[in-house]
């Protein structure tokens, strides 16, 4: 099983979208794929048509046993989605109390970790969504994942948060035997702007050895592809946006293989 999460401490970056997309190209191939919703706003359980307002068992519930995981819980609280590889993990609004709760008892950073643990033979890649801001949840993506990938809008405020994410992975760093590998990808990029040709500038310029040099493009098929509820391959296998994330999926995998060379 391999692990990527998206996060960025910025919303509207293009995180619930990397997420899917990518999710959806590696079920394509006949992967089997968890997608792990950890955002109390729930934008990727709405994506494949569940309700975070009304559902009663979520993510939230792997965090109501004092750090630990009941053996069954987490497959107990999958839930099926439009892709038939791809299963989902879904958020609720209760999540939002979770920073309150975990200050209060503590031990909460390695649930998600330890969720998977439970799964690890049913699935090829799991693609955890985080929430836009450092926290309980945030953390435990970063703790689980051995790929980060951050999502950067091509505009000049989404670099302020591209920096506070940087941080919050180097102070995340320090406590981790090793150093978590992480791929910048710049998203919702307008070439007709200078907003968004100044900013990739800017990336490439600042921030080389971690990006991904291409991007990902405005594509309204990306859009239409969420209000339908499917993956966007499912939608248009040859839309622009597609193809770009096609190709952001193959930089991840030879990412990925060299350095299991390596470590080999």
């Amino acid at each position: 099983m391999r692990v990527w999460a998206v996060a960025n401490q910025k919303g509207g970056v293009g995180k619930t979208t990397t997420a899917v997309a990518l999710a959806g190209l590696l079920a394509d191939q006949g992967q089997k794929v968890l997608v792990v919703d950890l955002d109390p706003h729930g934008s990727m359980t709405s994506y494949f048509g569940q309700d975070p307002d009304q559902l009663t068992s979520s993510v939230f519930n792997l965090f109501q046993h004092n750090g630990h995981v009941p053996e069954g819980l987490a497959a107990a609280l999958l839930k099926e989605t439009s892709h038939p590889n791809i299963s989902l993990l879904p958020s609720s609004t209760s999540l939002a109390t979770l920073e309150r709760q975990s200050a209060a008892q503590g031990g909460y950073g390695l649930v998600i970790s330890r969720a998977l643990a439970q799964l690890w033979n049913e699935y090829q890649f799991v693609i955890i969504d985080s929430p836009p801001l450092l926290g309980v949840s945030m953390i435990n993506a970063l703790a689980a994942c051995e790929q980060l990938i951050i999502p950067v809008q091509t505009e000049f405020l989404a670099l302020k948060g591209l920096e506070r994410m940087v941080h919050t992975l180097n102070m995340v760093n320090r406590s981790r035997k090793q150093a978590l590998p992480y791929t910048i990808v710049p998203t919702l990029f307008d070439r007709r702007t200078q907003a968004s040709l100044n900013t990739l500038r800017l990336l490439r310029r600042d921030y080389a050895e971690h990006l991904w040099q291409a991007y990902i493009p405005i594509d309204t098929k990306l859009r239409d592809a969420s209000l339908a509820g499917l993956v966007p391959s499912q939608l248009d296998s040859n839309a622009r946006g597609v193809l770009a994330y096609r190709a952001l999926l193959r930089f991840l995998l030879a990412q990925s293989l060299s350095r299991n060379e390596q470590v080999a």
